[in-house]
């Protein structure tokens, strides 16, 4: 697909969100008459936006999907939309062309794309690798879930940029070419309520290694069996990462140092200790980080520099503030209770206060119930509907109601720091780990962890 072939092509998008503005934008750069869909209400966006857009010539339609594509020539599909939709099916028996804007990016990228993807980490160490490169001076961007949505910055690439894309299993699903040069992190069960099964799940994930061919370079997570069994789903150079095992080809961790192997090289990069980053699991993302980097053109010492000065992004393990000597920890990033897990361990045992819970996306929370069972958490602040089963796997590990941590089911962020502030003692954390989506109460991640920094905020005036 060539940008000319847009021209005066009637084109839909599915979806409304910063992939759906950002693809209106490119169509309309390139000659395309573009026809927005959203099934949310049209008092759910700005309508500054929305007049704008409308000026330029581009046609909504809100609260429904349309009831043919007949008249399109092209469908644009938004990562939130399943390809097993009613609306992708109906496109597809109308004999309609169904791609994405990440599909477009990489049928148009003149350069070469180091993709990340995995349960959790992709944020970290799609950022990792691009402050890596930006700080060597390498013509570096960031994008995907993380950074600017990719057509956002298509016109700045020349053949010698790198680009750093955070792909999510909606990006991947459908997508028929692979990076240059893909991470592939651990990987757990999540978003069992988009894919069918956690088979798919792995299954769209693999598409980022699928596609390449014998230049192309694979970096896997050897520590979790559905990246380490990946392998076999590439054709490009196999190099793996670890932070508890020597690895052949790749980075790993190994008495406190970690370790870069490539051919017969074995070369000591730096002291874990010497990582800003905090968390062992953090480690990983470092070695795939360091790995990709370094086939990319990084050079050793901007590595180190980098790594000894990256805190880490913002809402995970955030250190938002002290107040009464309780320090509050923001960790709005973590969806999954496996998060949760590696939240605790990263802060230690001063963490005696959590908030979790959340949208409920039918994920099993026994690990983390007994985790929470045999740890130095005090008390639990729960949101809901995940906030039950948080507090019914725990229970089923504690059944004397006495050695149980203290439970206050709150509806509100003022209520869950309020409550935390009055329950936390002085030099202990308060971590707000929530281990699922936001959905029902927030619109994003994002919104979740910046109501509860100013929650925290506000305690300064209360």
């Amino acid at each position: 697909m060539k940008k000319e072939d847009f021209k005066n092509k009637n084109v839909v998008i599915l979806g409304f969100g910063l992939e759906g503005e950002s693809t209106t934008n490119f169509l309309l750069e390139n000659g395309a008459k573009a026809f927005v869909v959203d099934v949310r209400s049209r008092d759910k966006f700005e309508e500054e936006k929305i007049s704008d857009f409308e000026n330029k010539g581009v046609s909504f339609m809100f609260d429904s999907y349309p009831r043919t594509f007949e008249n399109f020539d092209l469908v644009v599909r938004s990562p939130g939309i399943r390809l097993s939709s009613n609306v992708i099916e109906k496109a597809k028996s109308e004999g309609k062309e169904i791609t994405s804007s990440t599909k477009i990016f990489f049928d148009l990228c003149p350069c070469k794309i180091i993709g990340v993807t995995g349960t959790k980490g992709k944020s970290t160490t799609a950022t990792l690798i691009y402050e890596m490169l930006k700080s060597g001076g390498i013509d570096a961007y960031l994008g995907g879930n993380v950074g600017k949505p990719p057509l956002d910055f298509l016109n700045d690439l020349k053949i010698d940029s790198k680009v750093v894309l955070e792909l999510s299993s909606f990006q991947l699903q459908d997508l028929n070419k692979s990076p240059q040069i893909a991470v592939f992190l651990m990987v757990t069960s999540e978003h069992l309520d988009y894919h069918r099964d956690i088979n798919e799940y792995i299954e769209a994930k693999r598409n980022i290694l699928r596609y390449q061919g014998p230049d192309d370079f694979a970096i896997l997570n050897k520590d979790y069996p559905a990246s380490n069994e990946s392998d076999v789903h590439t054709h490009g150079q196999l190099y793996c990462v670890s932070r508890e095992q020597q690895v052949e080809q790749g980075c790993f961790v190994r008495d406190g140092y970690i370790w870069l192997k490539i051919g017969t090289r074995e070369e000591q990069i730096m002291p874990t200790s010497e990582v800003l980053l905090a968390g062992k699991h953090n480690l990983e993302n470092v070695c795939a980080a360091i790995l990709a980097a370094t086939i990319a053109g990084a050079h050793a010492q901007t590595i180190i520099t980098v790594l000894k000065n990256f805190k880490g992004l913002e809402h995970r393990l955030e250190f938002v503030g002290e107040h009464h000597g309780i320090k509050f920890y923001n960790d709005s990033l973590a969806t999954i209770p496996e998060a949760v897990i590696e939240g605790i361990e990263a802060l230690g045992e001063d963490v005696e206060t959590l908030i979790a819970g959340g949208y409920d996306r039918d994920l099993d929370y026994r690990e983390l119930g007994k985790y929470l069972s045999d740890s130095k958490i005090r008390t639990l602040i729960l949101f809901p509907a995940t906030g039950e089963k948080i507090w019914e796997s725990l229970c089923v590990e504690v059944p004397n109601e006495s050695l149980r941590p203290k439970k206050f089911d709150v509806a509100s962020m003022k209520e869950a720091v309020l409550t935390a502030y009055e329950h936390t003692n002085p030099g202990k954390i308060c971590l707000m780990s929530p281990g699922a989506a936001s959905f029902n109460m927030f619109k994003n991640y994002k919104e979740r962890g910046e109501q509860f920094k100013k929650e925290v905020e506000n305690l300064s005036s209360s």
